[in-house]
């Protein structure tokens, strides 16, 4: 009896205790997304172009990675720890295939204006040049990388903290022009962060607004200080980075090994460096010795954490928002499926698990997902010089404000505005800034909005029989309300040709986003051979969708009602009337 009441009770266990443990695996495998991808890893196929593809990523790393520590104005090496454990622990928690998570320049310079204000230069002339025991670096420097290091810890505590309150839903008020905007805006700061080392200039650290417009008017000021040295090497170096660039992009289809043009660059430079002494014989500025090694973890200064609020919510927004913008744009491209609250973890862990390593602020930049490269630096104007070269993609989406204008003038009054907040503040004010006028004219607008009753309106059903197979398709087609589309159809049969009509009676405005999802439909649907028509569209939608998209121009699209998309679709499939048991 008791044997029995044993077994009893097992059983029980078992029942009430597997369905937890099914959950809690499955739970593991969405926020470990390694879980899901490495057991279906294919080594025949993927191993070798995957190593090839790490070890270019690698060496890209080591370029960046030494140029984002001096532009966060810490010691160089700490740019290495930076490119090496981010990487590791977004590869477990992230779910961009594509996204290489590093050292960044956005969050580089917010972390900078921490440093410089907590730990200022003037500092080192005050404090003893002792070293510490770790790496053999000074008390200056470890004070320096221990500031930078609590910013990232905070900004990932924050990116932690809003996905817990799963904040990435949040997402869609954060609209391609705020974003483009912002990183255009940001871009620019960098740039002018790097004037000094171009031009040879000792120029005094200043923040706060306005610090654009007052770099430039210092350099204005002291123009005779610049060093024709400096500016020559400056010049020749992003013209030589450009142009090869340029040339690598142009035959990437027909050279499987691009050159790495970094790596020559930076041995050259060096070589001449040596040879010359130009840091003796004309005061150019080096990096110095980089230390071997990886030192022991240790946690960030935790007094500190206080006095980086700021800068840590802008290394935690601007971060993800860069982030998440390249992850999006790399699923889509390759067709796979990004959970924007699952990436705030991964970059969240990212900043917050190295920052014990002594890392610098993280997040995905875009210069990785291209060709990648290897390098040794040694001359700082020649890391300022491949800093300015791979802000290129940023500073190009000034190309963008053509296309706002054509589609939404609105949207290019947000773009313009947007930047030039985060130019005259910073970057993560530039942000809410753009975020506070989408959301402030997203109200405006709504009152215009106009709402269609589904209950009044008679959903229509074609059943059209083909003359070749007898194969019939039932089609259900119902307005398009404020942006929401709601379809329904059978399958069809395999070989028929078919066709969607949108109904957009209830758009009463649009903005660059929603004209980029109709033409996104509108292409998606004619890769699988859909015949898309849209009905009730105004002459504004019309001529925005005419610019944004390569729209079939041999067969019409635009129709003045849906009975005239109809009529087209008939007329096209030959056929002479609809069935009886046809219903509108």
């Amino acid at each position: 009896m008791t044997g029995a009441k044993r077994k009893k009770k097992n059983v029980l266990w078992s029942k009430m205790h597997t369905p937890h443990w099914e959950d809690f695996k499955q739970w593991c495998r969405k926020r470990l997304p390694i879980l899901e991808w490495a057991p279906h890893y294919n080594l025949k196929e993927n191993l070798l172009p995957d190593t090839v593809s790490g070890i270019m990523l690698a060496v890209q790393q080591v370029t960046q990675g030494l140029a984002f520590a001096i532009l966060s104005s810490v010691h160089p090496v700490f740019g290495l720890y930076g490119s090496l454990f981010p990487a590791l622990i977004y590869a477990m928690f992230g779910m961009g295939h594509h996204v290489a998570t590093g050292t960044f320049a956005l969050t580089s310079l917010i972390s900078a204006n921490a440093v410089e204000r907590l730990v200022p230069l003037s500092v080192q002339n005050l404090t003893t040049q002792s070293n510490t025991s770790v790496l053999g670096l000074s008390d200056f420097e470890m004070q320096r990388i221990g500031v930078a290091a609590a910013v990232s810890f905070l900004g990932g505590v924050i990116q932690v903290a809003m996905f817990v309150l799963q904040l990435g839903s949040a997402t869609f008020l954060l609209t391609e022009p705020v974003i483009s905007a912002m990183t255009t805006g940001a871009a620019t700061h960098v740039v002018t962060s790097q004037v000094k080392y171009l031009l040879g200039m000792k120029i005094p650290y200043i923040s706060g607004p306005l610090t654009f417009f007052y770099i430039y008017a210092y350099v204005f000021e002291n123009i005779k200080s610049v060093r024709l040295e400096a500016l020559l090497l400056s010049l020749l170096s992003i013209t030589v980075l450009v142009l090869v660039k340029e040339l690598n992009e142009q035959f990437k289809r027909k050279i499987k090994v691009v050159l790495p043009v970094d790596l020559v660059l930076i041995i050259a430079s060096s070589f001449a460096c040596y040879c010359t002494s130009m840091e003796k014989t004309y005061g150019l500025e080096v990096v110095g010795h980089i230390p071997k090694g990886i030192p022991p973890p240790r946690a960030p200064p935790m007094h500190v954490l206080s006095a980086v609020i700021t800068e840590a919510f802008g290394v935690a927004l601007v971060g993800y928002v860069a982030s998440l913008a390249l992850a999006q744009g790399s699923a889509k491209k390759f067709k796979y499926s990004v959970d924007d609250n699952q990436e705030l973890l991964a970059h969240g862990l990212s900043n917050v698990i190295p920052s014990f390593f002594f890392c610098i602020p993280s997040a995905a930049a875009m210069g990785r997902t291209a060709v990648l490269y290897s390098t040794r630096a040694k001359t700082q104007c020649v890391l300022a010089s491949i800093i300015v070269v791979g802000l290129k993609g940023m500073l190009i989406q000034f190309r963008d404000l053509k296309k706002y204008w054509n589609v939404d003038k609105i949207d290019w009054g947000i773009w313009v505005s947007t930047y030039v907040f985060t130019i005259c503040f910073a970057a993560n004010v530039g942000l809410l800034f753009g975020v506070v006028c989408t959301i402030a004219i997203v109200i405006a607008r709504f009152p215009r909005a106009k709402t269609l009753s589904i209950k009044n309106i008679k959903e229509m059903e074609f059943k059209v029989k083909t003359e070749v197979d007898g194969c019939e398709q039932n089609t259900l087609l119902s307005p398009l309300s404020n942006g929401n589309c709601s379809e329904e159809a059978s399958q069809p049969c395999q070989n028929e040709k078919c066709s969607l009509i949108l109904d957009c009676s209830g758009l009463t405005f649009f903005d660059y986003s929603g004209v980029s999802m109709l033409v996104e439909v509108y292409m998606d649907c004619k890769n699988q051979s859909v015949d898309v028509s849209l009905a009730h569209c105004t002459a504004s939608l019309i001529k925005a969708m005419k610019y944004h998209g390569n729209l079939d121009s041999e067969k019409p699209i635009f129709f003045e009602s849906v009975s005239a998309a109809i009529s087209n679709i008939h007329s096209n499939k030959n056929l002479s009337k609809l069935s009886d048991h046809s219903e509108v």
